[in-house]
């Protein structure tokens, strides 16, 4: 596996000044209820109702003056964070996403100005056609978890989170692609190297788990979990790089262990929450009685959910009022 350059914490401190201020600075919010101190960054209160547009932003303003047409594949939040940004910078935007992506994500990637091709049964399958579609024209593929400017973007996150909590003991970050591990990562690693640092993938989608653990990239022949946001069977070889110096360890989370957690954002926050977005919240649940006392991080990733994921588990009263939070 090809050596990438590293992270640096001193390009996530430049994000912040360079990200649309609309997606820093997120409501902190708290819990006691588990018998640990919990705080989860809620990323869901901005256009795109995800952390996406933190690193797209950043990927953006580090290539300001570029016109060249983006090429990229989504699952639907990268895509909109990617949309909502080259319009900003008077970019154009192709999107491939699976036929069978959350088609609220598809219509929101439209609405923000990209232009959406349906290709593939799932993610890797429609990344795959966004490649061959860009070589073939010779513009620049954009791939979520490759390109470092999108993990420092992310890793804002963990910069607002050190200033606003002391001594967080571990942080759980939900893992797809992996720039969002990679970049909290490498910010807790250089300026609270105490807090141990673990991301959290689907157990229906385990192929970055079992890349980290082996060092090296594995693939595996699906990815079947209802967190269509993490759902990855293809590892992007520069962010299985980053996460070796930037973790400490993968757990993984089954789709009930992802509904108590949604559940739990709704209980307690008042926060609709979709599956993906809430997968270290997932982890910290299953873990709570060997966390107990301690201080603990996560974040709440993205809000664009299916009828289908709401059908699932949310109360009836609100089934059909997904702004009543």
């Amino acid at each position: 596996m090809t050596k990438q350059a590293p992270l640096s914490a001193v390009k996530i401190d430049d994000a912040r000044q360079k990200i649309d201020p609309i997606f820093l600075n997120t409501n902190l919010l708290r819990s006691d209820r588990l018998a640990l101190s919990l705080v989860a960054k809620d990323e869901t209160e901005n256009p795109i109702r995800s952390f996406k547009g933190r690193g797209t932003g950043y990927f953006l303003a580090d290539v300001a003056g570029d016109r060249t047409p983006l090429i990229t594949a989504s699952a639907g939040n990268f895509g909109q964070g990617l949309a909502y940004n080259a319009a900003r910078h008077g970019r154009s935007l192709v999107v491939f996403a699976s036929i069978n992506a959350n088609p609220l994500k598809i219509e929101a990637m439209r609405r923000f100005g990209a232009e959406v091709f349906l290709a593939g049964e799932d993610f890797d399958a429609a990344k795959e056609a966004a490649k061959i579609y860009a070589a073939e024209r010779k513009l620049q593929f954009v791939e979520d978890g490759a390109s470092a400017a999108i993990a420092e973007g992310a890793g804002t996150i963990a910069a607002e989170l050190t200033e606003e909590v002391e001594d967080i003991d571990a942080v759980f970050i939900p893992l797809g692609n992996g720039a969002l591990a990679a970049g909290i990562g490498c910010w807790f690693k250089s300026r609270s190297p105490r807090t141990r640092v673990v991301a959290v993938a689907a157990k229906g989608a385990p192929c970055m788990a079992l890349s980290y653990n082996a060092g090296d990239v594995i693939s595996t022949p699906e990815a079947r979990t209802i967190a269509d946001g993490i759902a990855v069977r293809i590892p992007v070889p520069s962010a299985v790089g980053w996460l070796k110096d930037a973790i400490d360890d993968v757990v993984l989370v089954d789709d009930d262990q992802l509904f108590d957690a949604m559940r739990f954002a709704h209980d307690t926050w008042k926060r609709l929450v979709e599956p993906a977005g809430a997968a270290g919240l997932a982890a910290i649940l299953a873990q709570a009685s060997a966390l107990k006392g301690c201080r603990v991080a996560t974040m709440l990733c993205g809000a664009n959910l299916t009828d289908q994921q709401i059908e699932a588990w949310l109360p009836s009263a609100i089934k059909h009022n997904t702004n009543a939070c």
